[in-house]
């Protein structure tokens, strides 16, 4: 069992829980400003959930921001989609009731714009933008004490220990750091369901001609009868559907990927051929249960010396507005900005303290009109009106955005 320690409060012992989006942001921005940190992820590996994650669309001033005040603009404008910036939304027989095909503006412009990016391609090059012995994987945090002076002894369920002056909870929706903080714990949104997914093989049959004109070449929403159905084309070809419905907690989804089939078929019965077609086709190694949970609106806490939280482990959401990973990695950009300018600034772990209490209310407010948001857009798209109740939502929001 090994014990680090710092020494110096001057020249702190950051640490990061979790290493998705937001905590690899966090130390992407440590690390482009010379300041030491480590980042500690359960997963064994960087490819252990490869196969998971959809795409993410990501706006100027959250998600897109965190990768250009990082020298990353280039790699972003490389690796991201215009094009899958299409959306349909559709009832459940597939015709679009709303259709914005995808933009033809200034291709330099981003600043009105949210390219497509998968997840799995946003984590390879972040983690190839970090210094690699700053990641320790394989380290899923067991408990964590606080100490003196804004310390913090971090135990892993590998047996060892660190103390940390800095601890940056990233950890999620079940995030192991946020009891010290908050006695908030994830809501279940009375949503459930599946993620399945057609391999980019399968999804290129000739015989699915009709998935492939019903999906497009970006996000396909079919809602209707209080359940949803969104579906996404990610890079690599694999086109990836998410299958909710209302429900209780305990709703199961079969393990047999046959029997799982089954129940969705029957979720979707008077629904269009082609996502019958697409259930039967579904990959069956990659059947996975999808209930959604949030954090309440305007989750707060007291600040308590030398630990906070970013993300979901501070504002979790669901995914009906594609907030989370901008807010996570606008969290990282901006909670890296502050300890990197206390570091350089020398400053004492009171001041530097008091700088990360001051972000975290400027967090609060910037983080609760997308979280009102993201929970009206569930209940729109999943309530008896859909789909054409959300039509005038997303009217609203593309008014709103372009007023800005």
């Amino acid at each position: 069992m090994s014990t680090p320690t710092s020494s110096n409060h001057n020249q702190p012992h950051i640490a990061i829980i979790g290493g998705g989006p937001g905590g690899l942001v966090t130390l992407l921005t440590l690390s482009k400003r010379g300041v030491p940190a480590t980042l500690y992820e359960r997963d064994a590996s960087r490819t252990a959930r490869v196969h998971l994650g959809g795409m993410l669309d990501l706006d100027w001033e959250s998600g897109q921001r965190a990768l250009r005040e990082n020298g990353m603009e280039d790699i972003f404008r490389k690796y991201s989609r215009r094009d899958a910036e299409e959306m349909r939304i559709c009832g459940k027989d597939g015709v679009p009731v709303c259709h914005e095909e995808e933009p033809k503006p200034d291709a330099d412009d981003l600043r009105h714009a949210r390219p497509e990016i998968d997840r799995r391609v946003l984590l390879d090059v972040l983690h190839d933008a970090v210094p690699q012995d700053a990641i320790k994987w394989g380290y899923a945090l067991a408990s964590i004490q606080p100490l003196e002076d804004g310390r913090h002894e971090l135990t892993f369920a590998n047996g060892i220990v660190a103390i940390a002056d800095v601890v940056v909870g990233a950890d999620g929706a079940h995030s192991r750091v946020r009891p010290l903080l908050s006695s908030a714990t994830p809501i279940y949104h009375g949503v459930t369901g599946a993620e399945i997914s057609l391999p980019a093989a399968v999804a290129a049959l000739r015989e699915n001609r009709d998935i492939n004109e019903g999906v497009g070449k970006g996000t396909c929403m079919l809602a209707q009868d209080k359940k949803m159905i969104a579906l996404q084309r990610n890079g690599d070809g694999r086109i990836r559907a998410y299958v909710w419905h209302w429900n209780t907690l305990d709703w199961a989804l079969p393990r047999d990927p046959k029997e799982a089939k089954k129940v969705l078929h029957e979720l979707c019965a008077d629904w269009t051929p082609w996502v019958h077609r697409f259930i039967e086709q579904a990959d069956e190694n990659a059947i996975f249960p999808r209930p959604l949970f949030h954090l309440p609106v305007g989750h707060r806490w007291a600040h308590k010396p030398g630990v906070t939280l970013i993300g979901d482990a501070a504002h979790l959401m669901n995914p009906f507005a594609g907030a989370g990973a901008n807010l996570a990695m606008r969290d990282g950009l901006d909670i890296g900005l502050v300890l990197a300018d206390a570091v350089s600034k020398g400053l004492g772990w009171e001041e530097r303290d008091a700088a990360v209490a001051a972000w975290e209310e400027g967090m609060f407010a910037r983080v609760e009109p997308d979280a009102a948001f993201t929970a009206q857009n569930l209940e729109v798209f999943m309530g008896p009106g859909a789909p054409h109740s959300a039509l005038k939502v997303m009217a609203d929001a593309m008014a709103q955005a372009g007023a800005q």
